[in-house]
């Protein structure tokens, strides 16, 4: 596979065996409040569980893996707001390559920390994602750093593919699986897997309404950019990624939007019913879930809890009774 195809069902399995040492297979659980909840037998991949806490580690190592030796001298950059930051961060120290990340002002506290930890160097500037997005593009340009986009990297969606791979193992029989939506590589890795072991799976993309743009891309089939108001940094982009766009494109089944507070109630639910920390964007699937109640009735649904890294002043504000309201 070179870097600019799209990766296919025997670069996911290849992956998988690339990340085994580094990675531990996460939970697949279910929960009868869950199922009730929803209405069908429910099963959460728990991301959240990831050594960085959320799943866009598994990319990370493929990509950083296969890394040349001029790559490695050169060291790589990557604009995040947090987890893709922490991926690069955890699988350029694994490796012992540089990692620089780009990241907004006003980011996560809790992953920057993670980053800082982990070795990277973090430049910050930008308003948003994409901002630092543009600061990291240049930077790589200027300096020749290895740039590691956050979706237009097949290495990184065959990576984070593995996660629908582990699911599809353990409950082969399941009839949905629910990916959150930001840059799309997730999404896209799950299409890929599901679509090669079972074309009848149907997979169901969310993102917020308040951060669209890769809805109305898939949507309208153009790319469309939009404004990001969506407190679930995950799921805050302006604008959309090709790669992953062309895969969704493809084998995709569906695509939803939930609101800025189905998402927290989504969030409340998800902390209260598994007793995990899950993240705004790792509760969206379940807010999709609980919008299409009458599709997902009586089916085996999976819901990809993408990470779990809340800080303490969004779990106040989570948990707060405006917030409840």
């Amino acid at each position: 596979m070179t870097d600019r195809s799209t990766p296919v069902f025997a670069d996911v399995l290849a992956a998988q065996l690339r990340i085994a040492p580094h990675l531990p297979k996460t939970p697949l659980f279910s929960y009868p409040a869950l199922d009730e909840r929803v209405g069908a037998h429910v099963f959460v991949k728990h991301e959240n569980h990831q050594p960085v806490g959320a799943f866009k580690v598994r990319g990370g190592v493929n990509l950083v893996a296969q890394l040349s030796d001029t790559e490695r001298r050169r060291g790589l950059i990557a604009a995040s707001t947090g987890n893709h930051g922490q991926s690069i961060a955890f699988a350029a120290r694994r490796f012992g390559v540089k990692a620089r990340i780009c990241i907004p002002e006003r980011s996560n506290p809790v992953k920057v920390a993670a980053m800082k930890s982990l070795g990277a160097e973090l430049i910050v500037g930008g308003v948003d994602f994409d901002e630092a997005r543009e600061n990291a593009e240049r930077l790589a340009a200027e300096h020749g750093y290895r740039y590691v986009h956050s979706g237009n990297e097949p290495h990184l969606i065959a990576g984070v593919a593995t996660e629908t791979l582990e699911i599809l193992a353990e409950q082969p029989a399941i009839d949905v699986v629910i990916v959150p939506v930001g840059g799309g590589s997730g999404a896209a890795g799950a299409c890929i897997v599901a679509k090669a072991v079972n074309p009848a799976i149907r997979v169901t993309a969310v993102q917020s309404k308040a951060a669209p743009a890769a809805y109305l891309t898939w949507k309208e089939n153009r790319p469309v950019q939009s404004e990001s108001h969506t407190y679930a940094e995950g799921l805050a982009t302006r604008v959309p990624f090709e790669l992953p766009q062309t895969i969704l494109r493809e084998h995709l089944d569906d695509f939803l939007l939930v609101s800025e507070q189905e998402i927290r109630v989504a969030q409340r639910t998800m902390i209260e019913t598994t007793h995990n920390l899950i993240e705004a964007s790792g509760a969206a699937p379940l807010a999709a879930a609980l919008r299409s109640a009458d599709d997902v009735r009586g089916r085996r649904v999976a819901l990809v809890a993408s990470g779990g890294n809340v800080s303490a002043g969004q779990l106040l504000d989570l948990l707060s009774p405006s917030a409840a309201g």
